[in-house]
């Protein structure tokens, strides 16, 4: 694993809103901010599989 990403998970390189390539790490942990549009956002990994499927029965 690569230092300053926790899981192994690659950063993002644009914003999804503005799509600018001026996005910095924020201070809480999988979140970014974008200098262009000063947006804070954040990313989460939910799960593997088809999206509605679950494997609790």
């Amino acid at each position: 694993m690569s230092e300053g990403q926790p899981g192994g998970r690659a950063q993002p390189f644009y914003c999804p809103y503005c799509g600018e390539q001026t996005i910095r790490p924020a201070e809480e942990q999988g979140t970014y901010w974008c200098e262009t549009c000063d947006r804070t956002w954040g990313l989460t990994f939910k799960r593997l599989g088809q999206p509605g499927t679950s494997e609790e029965a």
